[in-house]
């Protein structure tokens, strides 16, 4: 279960470390830390390249420190800081350094393996960690649950999803809970013909009906491999069985996430699509937080439609849950061949249906080689990771002579 906090982080303003402070988390994230400027203090921000926009984040939220992962635009960054009191750094380092610095709640945001490390370090007892990325219950699920359990921290999962469950998830009636119901909105191809989904372009694929997010996760919408990621974040944030987790097309994305007892209740979590609220959830758990985004009018929506998820339309998803029974370094692998062959597709290299034929060619050479055991410690997963990635990029540049 996520976390065990019945009661505030303290009196005063909660110091807030942000991993992933450019991206699309991050930026909802300084939304609301800066509407609520007496009840936060922004210790540090932390982004991969965007010197400016992470420079206009620093200053709006007053952070003691900027931090760019990437080196090349360090002195744009510290020129635009120049005077405001906010330090400047780069590097691996540097990121060590801001999330070692005081702070009781770090937002884990940052997109893809490169979160794994600085996301582990920030594990430190008596801390809370909001967790935005998905790399580290996918790839290392095992070694990040015991990592903040050994640490007696406390995990929120700021994911919509997972955030919408644990809200109606009775920690203490676990044993009582039948079934755990993840909702995905069906993507914009939920109702085309396989034939039409051949010739699927990038653009097409990057309009989802309901969500502003980054390219990866839209694409991983569109072939619902990010409801099978979530899938296995799931069997690490919640105390049931992996056939207990199941999935739902509902196409307004208005239900959330859904928690089904064995006395038949099935409690649900609703609202609008805004990453805000599952944001703010995090940041003032286990009170609420006033969210500026629009109210649910359920008379004004008139209708919620569910319907399951299409396995032959959806191929990502059947892989997805096949790598979390196979367990091991099966779900790591799986993410990184993913991510590989969403960017050839974006790229124009591959189609879209060849996102999921790479990734299941890709972990059946895996595992006949006997590379996808359990991981001991980080440093192996970014070894599968990028054993994973190369043999995708082999898949991508020669796929006609895979067998």
């Amino acid at each position: 279960m996520p976390a065990d906090a019945a009661s505030d982080i303290g009196e005063g303003p909660v110091r807030v470390t942000v991993l992933g402070a450019t991206g699309s988390i991050g930026q909802s994230l300084a939304d609301l830390l800066e509407r609520n400027p007496d009840r936060f203090d922004v210790v540090a921000l932390v982004a991969n390249r965007n010197a400016d926009g992470l420079a206009e984040m620093a200053i709006k939220l007053n952070a003691s420190i900027a931090v760019l992962a990437e080196t090349e635009n360090y002195q744009l960054l510290a020129d635009r800081l120049s005077g405001t009191g906010i330090r400047a750094a780069c590097g691996q380092a540097a990121i060590a350094e801001a999330v070692d610095l005081e702070a009781e709640l770090v937002v884990g945001a940052i997109v893809g393996a490169a979160g794994l490390a600085p996301t582990f370090r920030a594990i430190k007892p008596g801390r809370r960690i909001a967790l935005a990325n998905k790399e580290c219950l996918v790839c290392a699920g095992d070694l990040f649950v015991d990592r903040v359990r050994e640490a007696e921290a406390e995990l929120l999962p700021v994911d919509s999803e997972h955030n919408a469950i644990f809200q109606v998830f009775e920690k203490d009636q676990a044993d009582q809970i039948e079934k755990v119901i993840l909702t995905a909105s069906g993507g914009p191809f939920r109702t085309w013909p396989i034939e039409k989904m051949q010739s699927v372009t990038p653009a097409q694929a990057l309009r989802h009906p309901n969500w502003d997010m980054g390219s990866r996760i839209t694409i991983d919408s569109a072939t619902m491999m990010n409801k099978g990621f979530e899938v296995i974040e799931a069997s690490h944030l919640f105390p049931v069985a992996n056939d207990q987790l199941d999935v739902l097309v509902h196409p307004q994305s208005t239900v959330h996430g859904l928690v089904q007892y064995k006395d038949g209740s099935l409690l649900a979590q609703l609202g609008s699509p805004d990453m805000r609220t599952p944001i703010a959830h995090c940041l003032s758990f286990p009170k609420r937080m006033p969210v500026p985004v629009k109210r649910l009018n359920l008379a004004e929506l008139g209708t919620l439609t569910f319907e399951a998820p299409d396995p032959v339309r959806f191929p990502c998803l059947g892989l997805a849950l096949q790598a979390l029974d196979a367990g091991g370094g099966a779900p790591a692998a799986l993410n990184a061949a993913d991510e590989v062959a969403v960017q050839a597709f974006l790229n124009g290299r591959i189609g879209f249906l060849d996102i999921p034929a790479a990734i299941e060619a890709v972990l059946d050479r895996l595992s006949a080689s006997d590379l996808l055991k359990p991981s001991k410690c980080v440093e192996d997963v970014l070894d599968l990771d990028s054993e994973a990635r190369q043999k995708t990029l082999e898949w991508v540049e020669s796929r006609t002579s895979w067998h």
